[in-house]
């Protein structure tokens, strides 16, 4: 192992988080949990990745307990004694390979369809009603709706502590429900939830504060968020260095341990006149300890392979990403479909064993390997 990878195999302590490496298993919505119950196949997917040197796993988005939280087929649940079941077994099997895990809680939001399980009656909830030929496509949320979305939250933490995870990811980016409030498109509102990018943000704050509150102040809170979305590869919420302190500061605040900076690129720097990412400006700003990801160890970035079926994403030098980590520009790496693809991927690196690291292709969504 050369010197400069060994920065990604050096452990990492937070409070009384302790994981074995630097690397993480992003989040990556799978599909593979039908009626919402992580089952024996998705218990081995994570133990995989954990025996072969992923010192924390984030898991795919797991919705929380809320009518309209879910967006997609058989994806996992965060609540109901079946779903916590399946997911103990999840958390055993990656404690038992000396992992770490965290469970990445989400709501989708607007993105929500009609005909969507569970209750297919449910439209999508927003910050803003949406109507569409005389229907009620989105459904704008009341502040009860508000304090019932943020109770649910609240619970899932509470359940994750409860049955051993090492912490909780907050999804705050890509335009699901929480990013919704952040960005005045999608958030029209007049009262103190809408206005300013600081009001704005008073939704995810609130959230934030409940969750510290229910899990105690040393059981870590990720907070993941992003500037470009699903619907805008383009978008960027702020455009400087201090609009990025301004929007962070109140988070931090509110309890988030580490931030999780999502980048389409993580090589790309996120302003002008500095080659800092996201991630770099985020740890250099708030203190915090943050995690880069971004087409992490292949050659092409993920929208390419939704739009070209047949091409397939090869192995990357890590070269410039090794650089940053060693400089500490950000703390932790996220790793997405390299990981997915090839659960082998870190003991690879970290052998120098690079050549044998499996290429991606879309095909590979369709397995749980």
């Amino acid at each position: 192992m050369t010197a400069p990878v060994q920065a990604l195999f050096q452990p990492f302590r937070l409070g009384n988080l302790e994981l074995p490496t630097r690397v993480v298993m992003a989040p990556m919505t799978r599909s593979f949990s039908p009626g919402g119950v992580p089952n024996a196949q998705v218990v081995e997917y994570y133990r995989r990745r954990a025996a072969a040197g992923v010192g924390l796993i984030v898991t795919e988005g797991t919705t929380v307990g809320h009518k309209a939280a879910n967006g997609y087929p058989h994806v996992p649940r965060f609540y109901g004694a079946d779903a916590l079941a399946g997911w103990k077994q999840v958390v055993d099997a990656v404690h038992a390979e000396g992992g770490k895990i965290v469970p990445q809680l989400w709501h989708v939001g607007n993105v929500r369809k009609l005909g969507t399980e569970p209750d297919a009656s449910v439209p999508g909830y927003g910050p803003s009603e949406k109507i569409k030929d005389g229907n009620v496509v989105v459904h704008g949320m009341t502040k009860q709706d508000i304090a019932e979305v943020i109770a649910a939250f609240a619970q899932a933490a509470r359940d994750a502590q409860a049955i051993g995870m090492d912490g909780v990811e907050i999804h705050g980016a890509h335009g699901y429900l929480v990013d919704q409030f952040f960005w005045a498109g999608s958030n029209q509102r007049s009262d103190e939830y809408g206005g300013d990018l600081a009001q704005r943000s008073r939704f995810a704050i609130e959230l934030i504060q409940a969750v510290r509150a229910a899990v105690g102040p040393d059981f870590p809170i990720i907070f993941r968020f992003s500037q470009w979305k699903q619907q805008d590869y383009t978008a960027r919420l702020v455009t400087t260095a201090e609009e990025l302190g301004a929007f962070l500061k109140p988070l931090s605040d509110a309890g988030v341990d580490i931030f999780h900076c999502s980048t389409r690129r993580f090589w790309e720097p996120e302003f002008e006149g500095s080659d800092l990412n996201l991630a770099g400006w985020t740890r250099q700003l708030t203190g915090k300890p943050t995690i880069t990801v971004g087409s992490v160890g292949l050659d092409g970035e993920f929208l390419q392979f939704m739009v070209n079926t047949d091409k397939v994403a090869e192995p990357a030098s890590l070269e410039n990403l090794l650089e940053r980590l060693n400089k500490q520009e950000f703390d932790l790496v996220a790793v997405g479909r390299a990981l997915l693809v090839d659960p082998d991927w870190a003991v690879k690196v970290r052998d120098n064993r690079e050549q044998d690291i499996l290429p991606f292709s879309r095909e590979a969504l369709k397995q749980l390997v």
